[in-house]
């Protein structure tokens, strides 16, 4: 991600997540599509009264070392925000939020960049999980030009 990029969605992010009434201690989803917003929002925390700290979920766990699924500052008992780049059908932040949950944390909610508006924000909902997105494909498809 440019810096440009990370320096406009570490606020915007942040933001979202303080409008919702999330009291987070961290963020973060499956790598690789979250990891640089995760990071950008925790650094935009950083002078904030409440900094959150930002993690990464592995697609599988390693298998040599801790053989963690987790990797960064992630606590159990952490509030989380499960971190999305785009959600489509749902599922790679289903995979992030059973991993939170088995490592002991709370999911209080999941942020995207973009819904990309094809029934994954409704399956997440359908779950139980609180949703919200920076932005909609029919947002910003409209202003892509042609």
């Amino acid at each position: 991600m440019s810096p440009e990029g990370l320096s406009l969605i570490g606020p915007l992010g942040f933001d979202a997540i303080r409008d919702c009434g999330w009291t987070a201690d961290s963020v973060g989803g499956l790598t690789l599509g979250a990891d640089p917003i995760a990071c950008a929002i925790s650094y935009a925390s950083a002078s904030s009264d409440r900094p959150i700290r930002a993690f990464t979920v592995r697609k599988e766990p390693k298998t040599h070392g801790t053989g963690k699924l987790i990797e960064g500052p992630f606590r159990a008992g952490d509030q989380v925000v499960v971190i999305e780049d785009t959600i489509t059908t749902g599922a790679s932040a289903r995979k992030a939020v059973d991993a939170v949950r088995a490592a002991g944390g709370s999911v209080i909610g999941v942020l995207a960049l973009v819904d990309r508006q094809e029934g994954g924000r409704e399956a997440l909902e359908a779950d139980g999980l609180a949703v919200t997105a920076l932005t909609t494909a029919s947002e910003i498809v409209p202003r892509i030009p042609v």
